[in-house]
């Protein structure tokens, strides 16, 4: 995989592990912040308000290095753990896992936990689609008007997303392109007469 891509789920989807009575549902759940992971975690522990254990992990941004996991009340490293496990077996990111257990009244020991929950989270994951996706980065840029179609020539030909614009004496617009073709577009940008980047403070 280059630099600016990474690995994830296309949508939400279930899974299911049975042991000795216990039931594990497993949920995949695609998201993009931790913000969007704890608003899951707390609609799904709403909705299994009935359930022994609402365990969880998440791994957010294309860097994989926002995470965390919670066993929720099960013995500490046999539930979150596991689940963390299985999104970097996968190498995933951007992705929550939920695994809500419904206690059957035999007890699994650790490494019975340990195997249900591992098995759960991947039983989700091969139910769901993995898909490559681009890091992306965002430019603005403000340029005379006479000078807008030696612009749009540079985003035609490097194909990128125009994100807003507004045309005025001064024009402004933010575009949009895969992390590695910044350097060269900045580069193409940066020699069109009057245009400047105004988040970029100069020395």
């Amino acid at each position: 995989m280059a630099d600016d891509t990474f690995l994830t789920i296309s949508r939400l989807s279930e899974g299911l592990y049975k042991e000795k009575m216990s039931k594990f549902i497993s949920f995949a759940i695609s998201v993009s912040t931790v913000e969007e992971a704890k608003e899951a975690i707390a609609d799904y522990q709403k909705k299994y308000y009935d359930a022994r254990h609402v365990c969880w992990a998440y791994m957010v941004g294309a860097a994989r290095t926002e995470y965390r996991s919670n066993d929720n009340g099960e013995p500490s490293g046999t539930a979150g753990k596991p689940i963390l496990g299985q999104i970097n077996s996968f190498g995933l990111t951007d992705i929550l896992i939920v695994v809500v257990r419904y206690f059957g009244g035999i007890k699994l020991g650790t490494s019975g936990l340990i195997e249900a929950y591992r098995e759960a989270a991947a039983d989700a994951i091969r139910a769901n689609e993995i898909v490559e996706r681009l890091v992306e980065d965002d430019v603005r840029i403000i340029f005379e008007y006479p000078f807008m179609n030696d612009v749009m020539r540079i985003v035609k030909e490097d194909g990128v997303t125009i994100m807003s614009q507004i045309f005025e004496l001064d024009c402004e617009m933010t575009l949009r392109i895969r992390r590695s073709q910044m350097p060269r577009l900045h580069e193409r940008l940066s020699k069109v007469e009057s245009l400047r980047f105004p988040d970029e403070i100069s020395a």
